[in-house]
């Protein structure tokens, strides 16, 4: 049986959290993260950073945290039963980043661990992660990279990962009360642990080392185009659909809120500005309607 290494897994979480925040603050150019560390009063704590109002991105948070107590809370058993009562740690990066500019998407990225533990019984464990792109103004070619990077990131792994991973990311990022997804997808995968340990922990790491592979080229290419006041009005709009999905349906979220996590840094994920409108409707034709048309349904992106 192999032995479970949180520390190996801590250490390289904290190596993630530095290497993300160095390649985003590059591509900034002005802005710089400001770290705030916190503790828990049950146990553990974390490092929160967050950039805001820089020359790209308007509000960009990374954050790492450690938690762990002797019950779990009742959004990790809910799937789960026979874990209730049992002590845990949970350890992850979880981002969000929100650009200013309307032709730049907004993306998320988790890599966590859990692991439950009782007394006179194996540890139960596994690794979570994924990540996913919403954009407001989307471009075929970003959406392709975006999947090829994801695909990559899961092939040497296992051929039917990809696959299964972004199914599981559309179904997971979708707002049933609007019959949409939350943007094109990417990957979302939870309770990996049947390859055991090493192999297991190896595909977070590539999960959580891609995303900037996917991300950052497609900041690069569109962070200096030129936007109007109709753009960013319905860059802020579309952004409402990012706070309902992340306050109604998002796990990560409920499971900070009642472990008893840091408010400010599990709510960071919302973004600094947002609108709403009722009864909107895209124009008939316009790039707004292509984005609920092709873009805010699964696809099969890389045809496969």
């Amino acid at each position: 049986m192999q032995q479970v290494d949180k520390q190996q897994v801590k250490q390289f979480l904290l190596q993630l959290q530095e290497q993300i925040c160095d390649q985003l603050t590059a591509v900034d150019g002005q802005a710089y993260f400001v770290e705030d560390s916190w503790d828990r009063a049950e146990g553990g704590g974390g490092r929160s950073r967050v950039l805001t109002q820089g020359a790209v991105f308007e509000q960009a948070g990374v954050n790492f945290s450690h938690v762990f107590g002797d019950k779990m809370p009742a959004s990790a058993t809910a799937h789960r039963p026979e874990l209730a009562g049992r002590k845990f740690e949970a350890m992850g990066v979880s981002l969000v980043i929100h650009p200013s500019n309307p032709y730049v998407p907004t993306s998320h990225a988790n890599v966590r661990f859990f692991i439950a533990e009782k007394e006179g019984e194996a540890p139960v464990w596994w690794f979570g992660g994924g990540f996913d792109l919403t954009p407001y103004y989307p471009f075929e070619e970003d959406v392709l990279h975006w999947h090829q990077v994801a695909k990559d990131s899961c092939d040497a792994f296992d051929p039917g990962y990809y696959l299964k991973y972004k199914a599981w990311c559309d179904e997971y990022f979708y707002l049933k009360h609007r019959g949409e997804t939350r943007g094109v997808g990417g990957l979302f995968f939870d309770d990996l642990n049947e390859a055991g340990f090493e192999q297991s922990f190896a595909f977070m790491r590539a999960v959580g080392e891609a995303y900037c592979k996917a991300y950052i080229p497609i900041v690069q290419k569109r962070k200096t185009t030129a936007y109007g006041e109709a753009q960013r009005q319905f860059q802020l709009y579309r952004r409402g659909r990012y706070v309902e999905f992340n306050l109604v349906f998002d796990r990560g979220t409920l499971f900070g809120l009642q472990s008893g996590g840091r408010t400010e840094s599990i709510l960071m994920s919302m973004p600094p500005l947002v609108r709403w409108e009722y009864g909107y409707q895209p124009e008939a034709g316009s790039p707004e309607a292509k984005l609920y048309e092709r873009y805010l349904k699964p696809q099969n992106w890389l045809n496969l």
